[in-house]
């Protein structure tokens, strides 16, 4: 990887929507969910950690929101 942040997953007008994957810039997945309108971390969704779920639930925002 180069450093940068990845997103692998649907598009809708240029930005992220519907299910998709976000990785770090060491290639380690970080996120898999649901992304609206370009926000990321927006419905359902698990967050990683070196391969271990942080928290799984739903995501308002960007934020935690019920797990």
């Amino acid at each position: 990887m180069d450093g940068k942040i990845l997103y692998e997953g649907e598009y809708l007008n240029g930005v992220y929507n519907g299910k998709g994957k976000e990785y770090d810039e060491k290639g380690n997945l970080i996120f898999e969910g649901e992304y609206s309108k370009g926000l990321k971390w927006n419905g359902k969704g698990k967050e990683y950690d070196e391969d271990n779920i942080l928290f799984e639930g739903e995501y308002l925002n960007g934020k935690k929101w019920n797990g």
